[in-house]
């Protein structure tokens, strides 16, 4: 399917791994390590896992209240 080839693909798994390391750094930032602990071990699951990874992090998005706004 082309879904399964889109989510399989190197890119794909590329981009989920760095969108984790992202949001770990962010947690860090704001002093949440345990947070931080969890966006880091989802994202050593992500290279194998992509849906997966995907789900967690919307989960994990609903869980800290939404969407963010960039601080001015």
């Amino acid at each position: 399917m082309v879904i399964s080839k889109l989510l399989g693909s190197k890119a794909t798994r590329s981009l989920t791994v760095v969108s984790a390391l992202n949001q770990a750094r962010r947690a860090l930032q704001r002093g949440r390590r345990l947070r931080a602990a969890a966006y880091l071990g989802l994202a050593v699951l992500a290279w194998k896992w992509t849906v997966i990874s995907l789900a967690t992090q919307g989960i994990l998005r609903v869980a800290r209240g939404g969407t963010e706004t960039q601080p001015s």
